[in-house]
């Protein structure tokens, strides 16, 4: 067995627990968070589309950024599912490939998303007057697009370099998905000079959207403090909190996975950060948004005011014909 292992090209993704007592357990709460996160972000982006009062920049970023993170949830989670029901564990190596450019694609993607949002704040809150010059459909398109060809470019850099490595010893990835640190461990030579790189290339990414969130936040606290009224300051506050929230939750994942030395990471460590950042935030994402904005919650209380008022009107139209 271990000698067609070795001669084939497939991988074997050990999972996210390598010796499972209770996979069907694991099976039903893997499943559910992620059908919460695909149901909740696709009605993010159905209601923004939907509720003329959601045309706003902001909102047409926040849909860009749901339909990042249904995406981002289905690259790793029903491979995954599928493994924890299967026998056959195993990853073609173009999957594997395609695996990594997607997932470096979209979380690059939502790097520099996530710092444009800032931005988008930071013009809401200091300039709110120049908005709608500074904040519309062309700049929103641009950052849109910029975000997804700078997360793209990650992935084209650093796909081809990874895959072309020769693994000729084990292919068991101690992971739940090809992720790059946990394949190059099977790579039978010295990858070290490449994984300096990456490092720095992944810091440096994330550098520049910490910068115009650091930037733009610096902008808006002092605004806020100029502020005599409490209510403005409320209202600006209000404004910002989900997205800080959601920015805190991500980079802070995001910053042990490439910014933390290999010395503080374990297999197990890393399986757990990476399950929080690939399954949890994508459902977190748009819970934060519709809890804790009121204009998202007064939309979702207008779409249901409208389907029970259809129901109540169809129920009438039956009763008259009988």
């Amino acid at each position: 067995m271990e000698m067609v292992l070795q001669n084939s090209t497939d991988f074997i993704l050990l999972g996210l627990i390598t010796h499972s007592t209770f996979p069907g357990f694991i099976f039903a709460v893997v499943f559910s968070i992620f059908l919460v996160a695909v149901i909740a972000n696709v009605v993010m982006i159905l209601l923004i589309h939907t509720d003329s009062h959601l045309h706003t920049p902001m909102y047409f970023l926040l849909s860009q950024l749901s339909i990042m993170d249904t995406v981002y949830i289905c690259i790793t989670v029903p491979k995954m599912l599928q493994d924890l029901l299967s026998k056959e564990k195993t990853i073609s190596f173009l999957g594997c490939a395609l695996q990594i450019f997607l997932y470096l694609t979209l979380i690059g993607g939502e790097f520099f998303l996530l710092g444009l949002m800032a931005y988008d704040r930071y013009v809401a809150v200091c300039n709110p007057l120049r908005y709608p010059l500074l904040m519309n459909r062309r700049i929103c398109l641009f950052m849109v697009v910029g975000s997804w060809v700078g997360g793209s470019l990650d992935g084209f850099m650093l796909t081809p370099f990874t895959m072309s490595f020769p693994y000729c010893g084990s292919r068991e990835i101690n992971h739940f998905f090809c992720e790059i640190p946990a394949v190059l461990k099977l790579s039978c030579i010295d990858t070290s000079l490449y994984q300096t790189l990456m490092y720095a290339c992944c810091v440096l990414m994330l550098l520049i959207p910490i910068s115009i969130i650091s930037v733009s936040y610096t902008r808006i606290l002092l605004t806020v403090h100029r502020m005599n009224s409490a209510e403005g300051q409320h209202k600006a506050f209000a404004t910002c909190s989900s997205h800080i929230v959601v920015v805190i939750i991500f980079y802070g994942a995001a910053f042990y996975t490439n910014v933390l030395p290999q010395s503080y990471h374990t297999p197990e460590k890393d399986k757990v950060v990476s399950a929080f950042y690939t399954i949890l935030t994508p459902m977190l994402n748009p819970l934060i948004y519709s809890l804790r904005n009121k204009d998202v919650a007064t939309a979702l209380r207008r779409i249901q005011g409208r389907c029970t008022y259809s129901q109540k009107v169809r129920a009438g139209d039956v009763s008259k014909k009988y």
